[in-house]
Parts: C-alpha cells; structure tokens; sequence
C-alpha cells in the first residue's frame, strides 16, 4: 500500500485572466494531518473542492488511493465521496431542521441503514463531541462551539478516510478554537482518518498539524513542520505568521 493518500500533480486553475493555482504539487500520507495555509484568495479553499470534485480543475491530476479522480464518471465520484468528510466554515447546518435531522441527513440520504443503525450511529457521532444531550435542540438554539461540534458529528458520521476542514476554527474565541482543534486531533486519531486543514489560525495548525504548505499568489511557497515555518528567515513567511501569537 502506497505511503501517499493523496497525491496531486501540476494543478491548474483560472477564474478568466485571474490564475488561482499555477501547478502546484503536494501529497498528503496515510493518517496525516495537513495544513494549508494562505491568504485570503490565495487558492486554499478551490484546492479543497477540486479535492472533492465541486470544481475541475483546468490541468494536473489529483490521485487519491492511486486513482485519478479526475477521469471518474458520475456514480464513481458519488461513491469517491462517500468517502470523505467536509467541515465548513459555518459548520452549513439546516436550520429548519434539529441536530438529529442533520445528522441523519448524509445517512439516510447515501447510505442503506435500517432507523435503527441510523439512530445509533447519530448518538455515537454525538457521543464523540460531547454533545448528545443536544440530539433535539435546533440550530438557533446552539453556540458557534456547538455548532462547529455538531458539523464535525456529522461529519465524521460516515467514517470517512479524509477529512477536510475549511476554517474550522473561524468565528470562535481563543479557548472555544483551542477546544475544536484538540478535537480535531482526537478525532482523527480515534478513527485514523487522513486531514487536509485549510486555516489561517496559527494555533489550531500548532495543535493538529503533522505537516503544512504555504499558498501564495498561487504557488506553493514553503513545506514544512509548524516549527520549521514559523523560524523561517523567508520575509513572506515571517510577515505572515507576525500576526498570529504562538503559544505553547
């Protein structure tokens, strides 16, 4: 079995005259927590839907399990699918339905479980984020914490191999994010899930990250660990993280 999970080559993507992604290269191992950083229009969150297939990139090549996900057919990427997991910024939840109608709503929607295997499976997920007790409040009724714990439930819910995460600590005080990225690390752990993390929270990436790239004006910059980055002589790379306070 090949080291790499994930494993994209020479990838491409323009909106009109403005270029997004000019033909970067990354892997992602087995298990690995990855970071994306970049500033705002950078490209973070358009590598992350090609990743899932919501947009086609116009060069490269994007290998997950060693197979090209860009030659999929339809029903190919809808099972390619099924196995990743996608935090949103604002964790995305349906507001006119509860916590539990969320949850069950991947399940019941890509997935044969009987109710009762659904049920279970949305107490567990619950179970896992420490909040069960709030299987039947609705969205309006939960913090932005809460919020971001009910979409990382539903999230992992499928037991998928990847986890993408965009901004996952965005909106939330310092202690609230500090409590979703130990989370983040626990999860993954538990479930050996494979996490590609596109943030610019430089307290988050010291809590989860195994490894990170640096996006800029399209390109990849820099690769390294947190450490190695952040001691960077590189002016770009030290102008970037002087607005972050790292903190042990």
């Amino acid at each position: 079995m090949s080291k790499h999970l994930i494993k994209i080559n020479n990838l491409k993507k323009s909106f009109d005259k403005l270029t997004v992604l000019n033909g970067i290269a990354l892997e992602v191992n087995r298990g690995e927590n990855f970071i994306v950083f970049g500033q705002s229009g950078t490209g973070k969150s358009v590598l992350l839907k090609c990743i899932v297939g919501l947009l086609k990139p116009d060069a490269g090549e994007i290998f997950v399990n060693n197979k090209n996900i860009l030659g999929f057919s339809n029903k190919e990427m809808m099972e390619y699918r099924k196995t990743l997991g996608f935090l949103f910024q604002g964790a995305a939840l349906y507001d006119s339905m509860s916590v539990r109608e969320n949850l069950n709503f991947p399940l019941k929607r890509n997935f044969n479980f009987s109710e009762e295997e659904r049920e279970y499976k949305i107490v567990q997920s619950l179970k896992m984020v420490g909040l069960e007790n709030a299987i039947d409040k609705m969205p309006s009724e939960l913090s932005g914490g809460m919020k971001k714990r009910i979409g990382l439930a539903r999230a992992i819910i499928t037991e998928p191999e990847i986890m993408l995460y965009d901004e996952p600590t965005t909106g939330l005080d310092p202690i609230t994010s500090k409590e979703i990225s130990a989370l983040i690390l626990e999860l993954q752990k538990k479930l050996d899930m494979t996490s590609i993390v596109v943030t610019h929270d430089l307290l988050c990436a010291q809590i989860i990250a195994d490894r990170a790239i640096v996006l800029h004006k399209g390109d990849i910059i820099a690769e390294g660990t947190i450490d190695e980055l952040t001691a960077s002589n590189n002016k770009f790379l030290r102008n970037f993280f002087s607005n972050n306070i790292i903190k042990e």
